[in-house]
């Protein structure tokens, strides 16, 4: 450890000082550790947050089948699961959320399934919403919104409108969202505009995307032990750290998330390139 020099090196209190820092240093808190692991092992509020945090929340038909109950109650144990991980994130200062709720393969359901999944979106918002609103959450629908049902889209446009000034979190709900979807509409709405081809680059297809100026998450977590990325955000997480847990995603809470952040902040992020080491 490097002591800081002093003008008046025999003075008491200069000696004193730096004897506390170093008790503080090999205190029993850090028992067994080196100064050097100390200092490389501060808490994740200590560290850079992740910024944008993408999620595929998997496992609420297995919850609800373990127990013995419809999966209906498996997705709105899921709901109560969302609720926990939004104040955590904020509480965390994550400035973004983005949850994949509803896929565009997920259609190929049983119908029950669909239209319960639909009602419950629609419930969700309705009952959550002025909520959501006095704790600053910002929401946005990110996905096709022209073939949902009628009275799905007035809820889904109406957070979106009362909420955009929000500035607390902002919660990106994927609904009707699939990641080959986006870039078919964007290819077919820069086709409509009459681009230039010689123009066409990674910036101007981001530009196109439902994800249109937000930042790429960081990190994507997948719950319930599946080991794929099921078309969520396949441009965005081109460089995403993706973290696998086997806790599906009723039960996912606030230690789970926690030890994902903390997980995170082991990576190295190397884009392709070589690490500074």
């Amino acid at each position: 450890m490097k002591l800081i020099r002093s003008e008046s090196p025999r003075n008491r209190k200069f000696w004193r000082s730096n004897l506390t820092r170093l008790q503080g240093l090999f205190s029993a808190q850090g028992k067994g550790k080196t100064q050097t692991q100390i200092k490389a092992e501060p808490s994740v509020e200590q560290k850079a947050p992740v910024n944008h945090l993408a999620i595929i929340m998997d496992g609420n038909g297995r919850w609800a089948t373990r127990r013995h109950l419809p999966r209906a109650l498996g997705h709105k144990a899921g709901v109560e699961a969302l609720k926990r991980v939004v104040e955590c994130a904020r509480d965390e200062h994550i400035p973004m959320l983005t949850v994949y709720v509803f896929s565009t393969e997920n259609w190929n359901r049983p119908r029950t399934e669909v239209d319960g999944l639909m009602r419950l979106l629609w419930e969700t918002l309705r009952l959550e919403l002025a909520r959501l609103h006095k704790e600053g959450v910002r929401l946005r629908h990110l996905g096709r919104l022209a073939n949902l049902p009628p009275d799905v889209q007035r809820a889904i446009n109406d957070s979106v409108e009362l909420t955009k000034n929000n500035t607390v979190i902002d919660v990106n709900l994927c609904f009707n969202y699939g990641g080959r979807a986006e870039l078919v509409d964007a290819v077919l709405q820069i086709v409509a505009d009459g681009r230039d081809p010689d123009c066409i680059n990674e910036d101007l297809i981001s530009s196109y995307l439902y994800t249109r100026d937000l930042p790429d998450p960081e990190m994507v977590i997948r719950t319930a032990g599946e080991m794929r990325v099921s078309n969520f955000l396949l441009w965005q997480s081109a460089y995403s750290e993706y973290y696998a847990t086997s806790t599906l995603w009723p039960d996912f809470g606030r230690e789970d998330l926690l030890a994902a952040l903390e997980d995170f902040q082991k990576r190295q992020r190397r884009f392709g390139g070589l690490s500074a080491s």
